[in-house]
């Protein structure tokens, strides 16, 4: 049977899952009757939750006598770790664009990693029956985009193809039948080359191991494509590192490779076929499995820079270890150093008291969702505010710069640039017509300027805005950029709020809480209408007396507190603050609860 490996790759919100959904049914992947969700290839409940890919996932179906292989991958550049590492398993890519936005910075980015590779792209124009879709502009948009990104020749003369995912047709002309997927199916076929087997099939095994994964019966498991080769279960191989060293020798328990949407176990792999092994101790991602003659590696993709930092600590507030029952510094070590060996564009360090761990990586996005997953998971912790990561250049001291995209109403683009060129050191590189009554506004800032703007974003445009981000490169540090300009109010005793309370101190600022909840002394409760820290007494009563006034005693209305989301929270927060996370609660507070401790540690910095 051919083989064809495809990766389909687009910028959030394109179509790319809801696409696969429909080249699984319509290949016959499963039956008519049965039961599959909505978006299958995104399974886990934080993809279903947010609507967006998360992991880079694998699946197969057959078309006549080919099997294609095809990887769904995320759309964020948060999760770019994945895509570099996922490209490098196939031969071509499937670049899916929205026929009303046209390409969008993460197409941007994904598009960038695959050229580089020398892939050929086949360009789809999906959503071509929504009312605003202009697929002739968006077409153009990625000839040029192609052309920017220094595509030669053969990339630059790609196929294209318009199509409605969720309608299940792709067409090579615009007014084509719009029957089924098809002609997708057999451009895939003709125009994705067939994997180039390195060596020829009789010659040593060897495959570079791109996605690590855990299973409770089989242990470590290891995916990736065979450069060459072939491997039945029960041979023995080694794993080398990337720099060539020996790392284990191991005896191969199952191999397994997808067939629709579900693992079978097979009982030989060849070479071209993306498989995943069990039977390593040791061995992780970006090894070479390989058989004992082999003394060399395979070439493994580098990875983009961290460009944030987050400190993960122990939870020491008073409510410590109430919800959670992972709360040590221990258990909280084991696990990020899990999440690291399996998420290379993760990096771990240890604080010099051990009670204490910097995370690393691509973006407060890719932070949010490690913490909600440990969130889930049971763990209690503290995290301080993002860092961004410096550099030593040819010019001193560097910061990372991103590209930012926005989609606006044309009301608010003096707002939305003022804020950007002003107040954030950024400085702005394009701003063009999008669409009746919009404006597209393109600029480079300094990414420690975006912590926290995304809120005031979405309150500048009145929740109409789109922006999208994408790490653009390193430039000179840009100076001082203003922080949250309000103070906070802190709870300056512990027990459970009073309605009474909160009410009086409405004038004061906004809240966080309600009434009766759970409060501690140094916990932030609102935010201060001015730019000093207020501490306050969110337990205060009201004093009973036998006069009674008519009127004064109707019931207290309260207004609706303002809940901020785990992204939002981290984002908020100053540098002598921390969020305090625990499975049902977030909340913010001082990092010295103690107001003598806090006024000493701002004499001293």
């Amino acid at each position: 049977m051919d083989l064809r490996n495809v990766a389909i790759i687009a910028h959030v919100d394109h179509g790319k899952t809801t696409l696969v959904d429909e080249l699984l049914k319509q290949s016959g992947a499963f039956r008519e009757n049965q039961a599959v969700a909505e978006r299958a290839m995104d399974s886990n409940d934080l993809e279903r939750e947010r609507g967006i890919t998360i992991l880079a996932k694998a699946t197969s179906v057959e078309w006549k006598d080919t099997r294609i292989n095809i990887v769904d991958t995320p759309g964020h550049a948060d999760f770019g770790g994945e895509v570099e590492r996922i490209l490098s398993m196939v031969d071509g890519v499937v670049l899916l664009v929205d026929a009303a936005e046209g390409p969008m910075p993460q197409t941007k980015f994904v598009t960038s990693k695959a050229l580089a590779l020398g892939l050929r792209p086949i360009v789809v124009l999906n959503k071509v029956d929504k009312p605003d879709a202009e697929p002739d502009r968006a077409l153009d948009e990625c000839f040029d985009l192609f052309a920017a990104l220094g595509a030669n020749d053969d990339q630059l003369d790609f196929p294209h193809m318009y199509a409605s995912g969720r309608s299940g047709w792709a067409d090579h002309e615009l007014s084509g039948p719009r029957k089924n997927l098809d002609a997708l199916f057999s451009l895939i076929v003709d125009h994705v080359p067939a994997p180039k087997q390195v060596r020829k099939a009789d010659d040593d095994f060897r495959m570079l191991a791109t996605t690590l994964s855990s299973d409770p019966f089989l242990g470590r498991i290891l995916t990736g494509r065979v450069e060459s080769g072939k491997l039945k279960v029960g041979a023995t191989l080694q794993a080398l590192s990337r720099m060539g060293q020996k790392i284990e020798q191991f005896r191969v328990s199952r191999i397994q490779a997808f067939r629709g949407l579900a693992y079978q176990d097979i009982e030989e792999a060849r070479a071209g076929d993306i498989v995943t092994i069990a039977g390593m101790q040791k061995a992780t991602v970006s090894d070479t499995l390989c058989a004992l003659a082999v003394d060399e590696p395979l070439e493994a993709l580098p990875i983009d820079p961290p460009t944030i930092t987050v400190t993960f600590g122990i939870n020491d507030s008073p409510l410590a270890g109430r919800d959670g029952k992972k709360v040590q510094s221990r258990v909280i070590r084991d696990r990020l150093m899990k999440e690291a060996e399996s998420n290379i564009a993760i990096k771990i360090a240890e604080t010099p008291g051990g009670e204490a761990f910097e995370v690393s990586g691509r973006g407060e996005l890719q932070m949010g969702v490690l913490i909600e997953n440990m969130r889930r998971e049971g763990f209690e912790l503290s995290i301080s505010r993002p860092q961004v990561i410096m550099r030593d250049g040819e010019n001193g001291r560097e910061e990372p710069i991103e590209e930012v995209t926005i989609d606006v109403d044309d009301d608010y683009s003096g707002a939305v640039i003022e804020k950007l060129t002003g107040q954030r050191k950024g400085e702005l590189v394009e701003m063009k017509p999008a669409g009746t009554g919009k404006t597209r506004i393109v600029a480079h800032v300094p990414a420690r300027g975006l912590i926290g703007y995304q809120g005031e974003f979405l309150t500048d445009t009145r929740g109409t805005g789109v922006m999208n981000r994408v790490f653009h490169g390193w430039a000179p540090y840009a100076g001082k950029i203003e922080g949250r300009r309000a103070g906070v109010l802190i709870s300056m005793e512990s027990g459970e709020s009073v309605a009474f309370a909160l009410w009086n101190l409405e004038d004061r600022g906004k809240m966080f809480i309600g009434a009766q909840e759970k409060v501690y002394g140094g916990m932030i409760i609102g935010e201060h209408s001015r730019e000093n820290d207020l501490e306050v007494n969110p337990l205060k009563g009201k004093k009973l007396t036998n006069v009674r006034a008519s009127g004064t005693d109707d019931a207290v209305r309260l207004t609706t507190p303002t809940t901020l989301s785990l992204e939002e929270a981290i984002a908020y927060i100053n540098d002598d603050e921390l969020v305090e996370v625990t499975p049902n609660a977030i909340r913010l507070r001082k990092r010295y609860l103690d107001p003598t401790d806090r006024k000493r540690m701002a004499k001293a910095s």
